[in-house]
């Protein structure tokens, strides 16, 4: 584990984090696909489905893969893969190829995430794992905020809105020859090969299960508002589409800056008491942006939730790493496992808006919030 900060070899991981991030342009295309296609709230919430499913098949695969063959050789592999699906829609637009497109864009994305999180702990300072990984969702969210702008500028400049595909596939493809250039010592336990039975069985401990869980939850949280804010915002506020999807921008503008502000203030608060903050603020929030009827409140609450949730997924998944550092591997596989969370909890929260309301269906965010504040609340117990 390196003792210092070397730009050299962040850089490149880092720029994964963005390459990361267009998985998050599924919230932006269930709005113009839909309105492309005059597709249902629930046929609608098929492209994420066809997403983050992988996440539940491939992952502990993965993680198992890159135990073997090393971090970035796996992760540039799947940076490739997300340029491939990034094309597909773009060339070939109809339902079904948006489907494959997503699919693709999944299983790259499942590879990236399972590897960049290690990676990055391997080349920061051991000390700065938590503040660096809140940074890399920094980076994340730059992103996916972006995605939303571009498609609107693309569609108005340019008549055609999936450009922005095209333009992704080109950075992802870039940032795969910029990470193959750098020369990165990974750290490996020696005379121990990890197995899809070592792997599950890490499910057995109690504590290890709770945290997978609460990753399931704030990845459904994450999704479920980014594919759902739209029509959330039209339906229950009258705003127009346009407008709407702004919203999603205005989201992850406020998860970008919660992350960069919780990579400086994890240099000083211990994680598990930021959790609970975090994780608090987040379902207060949330009620509120259900509750309270001001169209003008509700962007602030928008921009609120982004703040409140930015930092849980890197919290959860650096304080478990940290209490089982020699089995990084493994618990990132089954860790980006659970960020398949991504494909049920969107699609349930369009059904229950389907055959009840969206307000309803927004709710089972506070759901899935509440659990994670309990474990966060658990977590305190291992603070010195």
């Amino acid at each position: 584990m390196t003792s210092h900060i070397r730009l050299q070899k962040i850089l490149p991981v880092l720029m994964a984090f963005f390459v990361m991030s267009f998985v998050d342009l599924v919230g932006i295309s269930v709005d113009r696909v839909s309105f492309d296609m005059n597709l249902s709230a629930t046929l609608a919430q098929l492209i994420p489905m066809a997403t983050f499913l992988w996440f539940f098949l491939l992952s502990v695969p993965v993680g198992i893969m890159q135990a073997r063959y090393g971090k970035r050789f796996v992760l540039n592999i799947g940076m490739i893969l997300t340029a491939v699906g990034l094309l597909v829609p773009w060339l070939f637009y109809s339902f079904g190829m948006v489907l494959a497109g997503f699919a693709l864009i999944g299983i790259g994305n499942t590879i990236v995430q399972v590897s960049a999180n290690p990676l990055l702990i391997d080349v920061v300072p051991e000390n700065r794992a938590s503040s660096f990984l809140s940074f890399s969702q920094f980076i994340k969210a730059i992103g996916s905020m972006i995605g939303a702008p571009l498609a609107a500028v693309f569609a108005s400049q340019f008549g055609d809105w999936k450009l922005e595909f095209l333009l992704f596939g080109i950075i992802s493809l870039l940032s795969v020859i910029w990470l193959g250039a750098v020369k990165i010592e990974e750290r490996r336990e020696e005379g121990y090969r990890a197995t899809l039975k070592t792997s599950f069985s890490l499910l057995g401990n109690s504590y290890i299960l709770m945290m997978v869980v609460a990753i399931f939850l704030v990845v459904g949280v994450d999704v479920g508002f980014n594919s759902n804010s739209g029509q959330f915002l039209m339906k229950h506020f009258g705003i127009g589409q346009t407008a709407a999807e702004s919203g999603r921008s205005v989201y992850f503008f406020g998860r970008m800056l919660g992350t960069f502000l919780g990579a400086i203030m994890l240099t000083r608060i211990q994680a598990p008491k930021f959790l609970i903050w975090t994780t608090v603020l987040s379902i207060a929030v949330v009620a509120a942006l259900l509750i309270i009827p001001s169209t003008l409140v509700a962007w602030v609450l928008v921009f609120m939730t982004g703040l409140a949730v930015a930092n849980i997924w890197p919290l959860v998944f650096s304080i478990t790493v940290g209490r089982f550092p020699a089995r990084s591997s493994e618990i990132s596989g089954l860790m980006i496992m659970a960020v398949a969370g991504g494909a049920p909890i969107p699609f349930l929260i369009g059904w229950i808006s389907d055959i009840s309301n969206i307000v309803l269906g927004m709710s089972v965010l506070i759901l899935c919030l509440g659990y994670i504040m309990v474990v966060a609340f658990y977590n305190l117990k291992f603070v010195k």
